[in-house]
Parts: structure tokens; sequence; C-alpha cells
């Protein structure tokens, strides 16, 4: 089976190594001409993507970047801690939690897909996609084709396949969310905890680096920014607008964005709708470009790294095509969904749907989820 992959970012590089040692022929066609959209956010790939990253031999990858996050203290606007608890597995390095920024976990990933011997194609942004029984093209703007069994869109938030095979647009999910880096912040005594903070404007986080540098973020309810505001917005006048909305509290928060120079960014939070078609006869949307949730759970890298191992092992382990995408999307849609429900109440101010409520289905157990993960076990019948 020969399998095209539209994207090569995170959820891109993961569905190629997946595959790869499915033993498929996958193929990755990235847009950008050199090693994708350099994006200044980080993020935190949490024990459940990394879980999934050593089912494909990749943990090692991640562990090498960022630092490890082994716990997480949680402030209200006072100063006061509300809860003091460990961060996933603690003792095993390639379970751990990690901070790192989006680009470097996207360029590692890359690089241990060419290593592997898995072509990456820049500059093939693609236009069209014709599908039949016996196959699926796509066509690139410069006006080169690729024919396989299967075409997988793995290419984000504004995806072209979705756009395509199931249109969709992101919706504001009501907050802006500030980055910054720093290292002119007092140092954190503990520099493998993220410090979270309710704060009376915003929810605030931050962590600190082995070598000092603080990386932080703010999420802020209010109008989204414009696309003019972002492009023409400097980080001081972003940082100006921000601190007075954390001075108030008695808090780190206004301390560490005060230090802050030039090294601040923001995007607006946006997921997309519940329930849209992930698939066709011969296409499937994965990662971001199918579920796309607000970053207040954090899961967006985690979840793209389980689409990959579970896609994998679908189509491994399910007599056809058809059933393996039917399959597939049966396991992760109600994971995936809960994800993007639960992140779009933190980021309304709620707290999340106990589970089973509402018509949420309950969460996932960890063993059960350990069990989808496991390359050498195969898929439940369902």
């Amino acid at each position: 089976m020969r399998i095209l992959i539209i994207g090569g970012g995170i959820a891109g590089s993961a569905a190629a190594l997946a595959l790869h040692k499915a033993g498929f022929e996958a193929a990755v066609y990235e847009a950008h001409p050199d090693n994708g959209e350099d994006l200044g956010a980080f993020l935190t790939l949490a024990g459940n993507g990394m879980r999934a990253l050593g089912q494909l031999g990749a943990a090692q990858v991640a562990a090498g970047l960022g630092f490890p996050l082994t716990g997480l203290r949680l402030l209200d606007a006072t100063g006061a801690t509300l809860a003091d608890t460990p961060l996933g597995e603690r003792d095993d390095p390639l379970t751990r939690f990690r901070c790192l920024r989006r680009a470097d976990l996207a360029v590692a990933l890359q690089q241990e897909v060419r290593r592997r011997g898995i072509p990456i194609n820049h500059g093939a942004r693609l236009s069209s996609l014709t599908e039949d029984a016996a196959g699926v093209t796509a066509t690139f703007a410069d006006g080169r084709t690729a024919s396989g069994n299967l075409l997988i869109g793995a290419d984000g938030l504004n995806s072209t396949v979705r756009s395509l095979i199931s249109p969709a647009e992101p919706r504001y999910a009501g907050q802006k969310v500030f980055y910054g880096y720093t290292t002119e912040a007092p140092r954190a005594k503990d520099t493998e905890q993220i410090t979270m903070i309710r704060g009376s404007a915003t929810a605030f986080g931050a962590a600190c680096s082995p070598t000092g540098e603080t990386y932080w973020f703010a999420r802020v309810t209010g109008p989204r920014a414009t696309a003019d505001e972002i492009a023409t917005t400097t980080s001081a006048q972003w940082r100006d607008h921000l601190l007075p909305l954390v001075e108030p509290d008695d808090t780190p928060a206004a301390a560490i964005i005060a230090a802050t120079s030039d090294q601040l960014m923001v995007t607006n939070a946006v997921d997309l709708p519940l329930g849209l078609p992930w698939h066709t006869l011969r296409a499937l949307i994965i990662g971001d470009a199918a579920h796309a949730a607000s970053p207040a759970t954090g899961q967006g890298a985690s979840m793209a790294m389980e689409d990959a191992v579970i896609l994998a092992k679908a189509l491994r382990d399910r007599p056809s095509m058809s059933d393996a995408l039917a399959y597939y999307e049966r396991v992760r849609r109600p994971r995936v969904e809960d994800n993007i429900a639960a992140s779009a109440a933190l980021s309304a101010g709620r707290p999340p749907a106990r589970d089973g409520a509402g018509g949420r289905p309950a969460a996932l157990s960890d063993d059960e989820l350990a069990r989808q993960l496991e390359w050498t076990t195969p898929l439940a019948a369902r």
C-alpha cells in the first residue's frame, strides 16, 4: 500500500513513522520549501504523547528536546497554592512530560523520518485531489502529481485536505493566547515544575528551563486579535497590553511578563466543530486537521501522536481499507472530541463536564489507552 501524507509537521511526521513501521510505503508532501512553518509557540508533550512516540521508537527524539516537567503547582490570584501534584511517570525519562518549542519538535521528527528513508517532498502545496475505487491522486500547485492507495491530510488547522473533503472553518474559542520567553525573570527553584495561575483576568502558566529561560503563556478572554493586529503589533505593545491584567494579582505572572522583551507572540484560540466527517473512500484527515482544540488542555500534539499509532495499527490489522478507516474513526472520535469539549469549557471559564454527563462519553482509562497504543497488541474488535 502506498500512502500519501499531506503535511510534514508533527502529525504528518508521526504518521509517516507509524505507517513505515507497519510496513506501508509512505511519502510526505510538505507545502513549505524548507523544514516547515517556524512557529514561535511552545507546547507540553504529555505522557500519553511520549508513550505513543515510544511505540514508534521515537521517544528518545523528543526526550532530547526541551526539558522535563515532573510536577504542577496551581495558584490562585492571591498566590495561594491550590494544588501541588506530580505529572505523569516521573521516573521514566521516555514517558515524562516535556516542555519544548513546537518548531524544534517538528524539525526533529522530520529528521527522524528522513533517517528511516521515508521521502519528504518540500514545496508541494496541495491544490486538488481525485479519488476512485482504484486509488487517489494529489495535484500540487506547481503541477506535480502523486498517486497512491490512501491520502492522509495531516496539514493542520487550516487544512487544505479538510477543505476538499469536509469543509469546516475553525471557530474562535473566545481567548487570545500569549506566548513568551525570557531569561531575565527570577529563576524558579524547581526547573521541572510548571506553575499554573488562575488569575483574576487571565489563565497563566510558566516553567523555567535548566538554563534559566522561562517559558510562559497567558490566555485572555475577549475579542479575537485581527490579522492586522498580529502582523503589526510589537512584542513591547503586547506586553504593555497584558501587564495591567496581571498586575493586580499577587502572583509571579507580572514579573515574568515585565521581564520579557522581544520574544512574545499572540494567537487566537480556535477549535473545530464536533462531528465533522473525517474521511472519504481514499482520504482521511488526522491531528489538528480533524480535531483541533483550543490549547487549554495542552493535548494537541499528544493527540496527534496517538492518531498516528492507532491509524497505522488499524490499517495493519483490519481486513480492508474501508473497515480500517471506519474502525479508526470509531476508536478515536470519542477521545479527541472529549478533548475539544473539555478544552472549550476551560477556555470559557467552566469546568469540563463529568464523564458521561450531557451525552459526553466516559473518558478512556489509562489502561485501555495503553492497550490501544501497544504496538504488538492487536486492536480489539469493535
